[in-house]
């Protein structure tokens, strides 16, 4: 083939393709130029998940006339000057690549007026081709309308989501960055219907309230942590004075602090406060939202001995640094950076946010016997190593150490498991034929496993794994027949979700509905939950459902075929025997009854196996009689 130059168009869509991925992308990239332009109030409106209109409002210092037009050129940007200016970015955007790429794939119009200005100007593009540009009547600040998004990209505009999944990405962009500017007033409208808004109070509980609900903000913990000053050199002071003068501080009022080199600012969950994903740990540098596996960690490591194991924390935390310290340009969303040091940022999170948790709660002794004064009610899910529910699955007690309403803290600490060992490599690899030996159940170690004697060896059996085979093979019959078990509420429980998860759940109503909720909204992002699957019906109803919407959010299981099974694992995990659980010889036997007689007894639904295998041969190796 010949070596040629690509059309214009054909470019300007491929560059398109790194910048929008799908409607939040926009929302993200308008938004940010919303507040470089130092907004005070944003407003997004959506209609049909973005994808048939976006709409950005800002009153922000908007664009000159003659720079409207140019404002949409690659790589034209007011935000760079010299390739210096790139090793220490100071605003959220910097490339000049937004606007040319949304205009590439979408019909466009522009509305912008600087404060000076007699009149706004009004400009229109489709596909990146300016058709119109002129005066027009418009307050100070810019209006940006997308619509149609990628008409002229078919094949990106098939993949993308329901509407609703499209709505609840775009809920995400708002309200993290209303999290990271509680001094701009954020409002979104999806629909017609206002769907979340902030007072632009410049207090980070407002915001917090708003975002998650008010008992969560009251839960939190403030986080403030800052490094002794280092000596950078007259040229890195000069550029973090510059920053301070000229960007508001984190948290507007609630903390009036200048920015040192390096300092953690913000809230923390307080240990009673935990969810069963890590879908609420938000993380901004330098106000920039970040995705980093590293300080995800990090804030875990903080609540060690803290949490039941399998469960998370809540945490909205922005690392205030030197720009020169970290590199924003190495990804094509901004969606991660790469910190010069990153060692330290991780020991100044874990630092902030354990000193912030211990000074709220003391860290037990490991192995004293003073329980620990945070309790929660009701099922908690996860896989083998997590702490048991407070009931059996089959009707019998709990075994000691454990208590209707609370669990002592050092059964939170993890027990150590079979991985990586010679007899987890010596698993049973699946095959067409599934079937189980007969097995003599021969007792519990670690709370964990079952120990049974097959014809041909010895067996371990995780009893949470095995259990969510029985429970979901189960839960597929049911649903087969059309038969779902459900349990009714004595009375409706309200549950209040966060803009995010309410949009998952109207997304994912009819296969909510299949697998036993019955639920019904009670205005804004409130809904009364009426039944929960008969599986269920011991745990707390309204953690269970928030905990399934978390999974799904978080895309959990990202081999279920669909959606429907996709909720019908997790609902599976929710309701089965926990690691840490005593079980008696009778229910013991039990459960390796029922895992006997299932279809597919050797995985658990997440494809995770059920039991490792030792044989008599590699018995008699190990202890040297052959």
């Amino acid at each position: 083939m010949t070596i040629r130059i690509l059309p214009p168009d054909v470019a300007a869509k491929i560059a398109a393709g790194e910048v929008v991925e799908r409607p939040a992308s926009v929302v993200k990239e308008l938004v940010e130029n919303a507040i470089d332009a130092g907004a005070r109030t944003i407003r997004v409106e959506i209609q049909g998940g973005g994808k048939r209109l976006i709409r950005v409002m800002d009153d922000g210092g908007g664009i000159a006339a003659e720079e409207v037009p140019l404002a949409f050129a690659r790589h034209a940007t007011s935000k760079l000057a010299s390739v210096e200016d790139l090793s220490r970015v100071m605003t959220l955007g910097f490339r000049g690549e937004a606007l040319a790429s949304i205009a590439a794939v979408s019909q466009l119009t522009l509305v912008s007026r600087p404060a000076a200005q007699p009149a706004a100007t009004r400009i229109r593009l489709e596909g990146g081709q300016q058709l119109a540009l002129g005066a027009a009547g418009s307050p100070g600040g810019t209006i940006i309308t997308v619509e149609n998004l990628f008409y002229n990209v078919p094949a990106r505009l098939k993949f993308l989501k329901a509407d609703a999944t499209e709505a609840a990405h775009i809920h995400r962009i708002v309200s993290h960055y209303a999290l990271a500017y509680p001094q701009i007033r954020f409002a979104l409208q999806s629909d017609n219907r206002l769907t979340f808004q902030t007072n632009g109070s410049g207090e980070l509980f407002d915001t917090l309230a708003a975002v998650f609900d008010l008992e969560t903000a009251r839960q939190m913990i403030l986080v403030e942590y800052s490094e002794p000053e280092r000596t950078g050199g007259e040229e890195a002071k000069r550029g973090r004075d510059e920053q301070n003068r000229n960007e508001p501080h984190f948290l507007a009022s609630s903390l009036h602090v200048s920015s040192p080199p390096l300092s953690v600012h913000g809230y923390a969950g307080a240990p009673a406060l935990h969810r069963g994903a890590r879908d609420q740990l938000i993380f901004f540098v330098n106000r920039r939202w970040i995705q980093d596996r590293s300080l995800n960690q990090a804030v875990v490591q903080a609540y060690h001995t803290f949490l039941p194991v399998g469960r998370f924390p809540v945490a909205v935390l922005n690392i205030e640094i030197d720009p020169a310290e970290v590199d924003v340009n190495v990804h094509p969303t901004k969606a991660e950076v790469k910190f010069r040091d990153p060692r330290e940022i991780f020991k100044a999170v874990q630092k902030g946010v354990r000193a912030a948790v211990t000074a709220a709660a003391p860290v037990p002794a490991y192995g004293g016997h003073s329980p620990l004064t945070y309790s929660f009610a009701g099922d908690f899910g996860g896989h083998a190593g997590d702490t048991a529910p407070w009931h059996t699955a089959f009707g019998g007690h709990s075994g000691s150490g454990f208590s209707q309403f609370g669990f002592e803290a050092q059964r939170t600490l993890p027990l150590p498991g079979a991985a990586g060992s010679e007899g987890e490599r010596q698993f049973l690899e699946s095959s067409p034929s599934q079937a189980m030996p007969l097995m003599r159940v021969v007792g519990q170690i670690q709370q964990m496993y079952i120990v049974a004697e097959g014809p041909d060896g010895l067996y371990l059996i995780d009893q949470h794994a095995a259990h969510e085979r029985v429970l979901y093979e189960k839960l597929t019959a049911q649903k087969a027949q059309a038969a779902v078990a459900r349990q009714q509420m004595l009375e409706p429980v309200v549950v209040e979700l966060s803009p995010g998860h309410a949009a998952l759940l109207e997304a994912e109503w009819d296969a909510l509905t299949e697998v036993g909720f019955e639920l019904e909204p009670f205005g804004g992002t409130t809904y009364r939950l009426r039944a929960v699957p008969e599986m269920l019906s011991r745990a707390d109803p309204a953690r269970a459902l928030v905990d399934i919407l978390a999974e799904m959010a978080d895309g959990a299981i990202p081999l279920a075929r669909e959606t429907h099974e996709k909720i019908a694992i997790t609902v599976c995990k929710r309701a089965s025997i926990k690691g840490g659980q005593i079980l008696s010889p009778e229910e013991m036997r039990e459960l390796v009854r029922q895992l006997e007689a299932t279809s597919a007894p050797r995985t658990c639904p997440h494809g995770r196996p059920t039991m490792i295998h030792m044989s008599a041969a590699q018995l008699a190796r190990e202890f040297g009689r052959v």
